[in-house]
């Protein structure tokens, strides 16, 4: 009798493959020379507004979280469909948690930022060793709201772990200014308690730096100083925001682009609501940047943004004609 061994199920060169665990999320593709691995990690993600807005494949989506009795039980996190993702890196350099990271043959590299189609976010945390009061050092580390402070014992400083920092600026207020951190985006979060359901602090259990929280009275409080503007309170919120389409158009390289995004249409019904209006980043070079943008910030906002990147050609143009500078490389 002549046995049948069954095949192997092969899997097509090229095919992007999911793995989840509890902790990760991996996507993974192997090609001819490039093995492209994107890794979320879990334990860091919020499950924000970031991530999902800012796809230019709409690849990357939300689940939800699970509130009772107003209080979060099970957080928000995000999926990622394998049939849509590219491989791109625009969700690793805009995560705020610094949770995804993109390696190519086992070394980090993101294609967006090494080919210059999209800029690099400007943040930074600096501690300035002279103006530190070394008895504060373990308030400091257990004020890290990511626990990426430390005490470097053979050098008496504090080391950062910059690659994992959210910029969240409680070490700033904690060290009574010997740190020293820039934040990327600057907007307003408006909270009308007025409006919340009554008895649910859900947004204060998902904030990541502590922003949204409950204070000595019982009261849901905001510090904007420590707000990173992620929007995971707006998602976690139970009072949903609602959309509407709208067109988008933005020029870039002479091209005048259209697109369709979505905007809030209940943001006066909203008891938490995130605004973007101002980023700080390395110069643009494509129109990726500017309809991410447009996905990300205010309308107005955008519209400011994309506006001034305009002035800055037309001024650019006029100074060249005339043998002048470049206005855009004096204000990076």
């Amino acid at each position: 009798m002549r046995l049948t061994i069954p095949k192997e199920t092969s899997v097509k060169r090229g095919t992007t493959l999911k793995h989840r665990t509890e902790t990760t999320l991996t996507l993974e593709r192997k090609m001819v020379t490039h093995h492209d691995v994107l890794t979320w990690d879990l334990e860091r993600c919020v499950g924000c507004q970031i991530g999902p807005r800012v796809c230019p494949k709409e690849a990357i989506t939300h689940i939800d979280g699970v509130v009772e009795n107003g209080r979060m039980v099970k957080k928000l996190l995000v999926d990622v469909d394998p049939d849509k993702c590219v491989f791109c890196g625009m969700c690793v350099e805009m995560c705020p948690m610094r949770a995804i990271t993109l390696t190519l043959n086992g070394e980090p590299y993101n294609p967006v930022i090494e080919q210059e189609a999209f800029p690099k976010l400007l943040k930074s945390t600096k501690f300035n060793k002279d103006r530190f009061d070394f008895s504060l050092k373990d308030f400091v580390i257990e004020n890290c709201s990511a626990n990426v402070i430390s005490y470097d014992a053979e050098y008496h400083t504090m080391r950062v772990d910059q690659e994992h920092c959210i910029r969240c600026r409680q070490c700033e207020v904690a060290s009574n200014g010997a740190f020293e951190v820039q934040q990327p985006w600057q907007g307003t979060v408006l909270l009308r308690r007025e409006l919340c359901v009554e008895g649910c602090f859900a947004c204060a259990d998902v904030c990541p730096t502590r922003a949204l929280h409950i204070n000595d009275e019982g009261e849901l409080v905001h510090a904007d100083y420590y707000c990173i503007k992620c929007g995971a309170c707006m998602q976690i919120c139970p009072v949903k925001a609602e959309w509407e389409e709208y067109e988008v158009h933005f020029e870039s390289q002479g091209v005048t682009y259209t697109r369709t995004h979505k905007r809030i249409t209940n943001a006066d019904k909203l008891p938490v609501l995130v605004e973007r209006w101002r980023v700080r980043h390395t110069e643009v070079k494509s129109a990726a940047w500017l309809e991410a943008l447009a996905k990300l910030a205010d309308e107005k906002a955008s519209q400011v943004e994309i506006d001034r990147k305009r002035a800055i050609r037309r001024r650019d143009l006029i100074l060249a004609l005339k043998g002048g500078k470049s206005y855009a490389k004096e204000h990076k």
